[in-house]
């Protein structure tokens, strides 16, 4: 039965290397940032979460006890994955794009990034 769980570990293990190499390969290929995002945060998301399906899968299986150091790791990338990317992508609109070549923001015409208030309009810093 041991061996039945290696190989399904090592199966784990391999999917995770070929995600972990093509997020590698794509943050270099891949010619703009807005482009770039869904390397680290799609493939290489994947290939990370593969070693940990394994390690879980290697203790439960192999060491017959539950490790949560595993879950607490998936949480973590989870949390941190999506923010990075919008971090990313708020620094590409802010770095190359102006409020005329953005596309329709819809109802109200602004976009969050660029709303910026006129200097009429902005508050009295001097006065307290």
């Amino acid at each position: 039965m041991t061996e039945f769980w290696e190989i399904v570990i090592a199966f784990f293990l391999i999917i995770s290397g070929i995600f972990g190499f093509v997020g590698s390969f794509g943050m270099i290929k891949l010619k703009d940032p807005m482009s770039r995002l869904h390397a680290p945060t799609k493939a290489t998301t994947l290939g990370v979460g593969g070693v940990l399906i394994a390690s879980i899968l290697h203790s439960l299986a192999l060491e017959h006890r539950l490790s949560l150091h595993e879950l607490l790791i998936t949480l973590f990338l989870f949390l941190t994955a999506p923010v990075t990317a919008l971090f990313i992508a708020k620094w590409h609109i802010h770095r190359h794009e102006t409020p005329e070549s953005l596309p329709d923001a819809g109802e109200d015409g602004k976009w969050a990034t660029h709303a910026v208030p006129p200097e009429e309009d902005a508050p009295d810093q001097t006065a307290t």
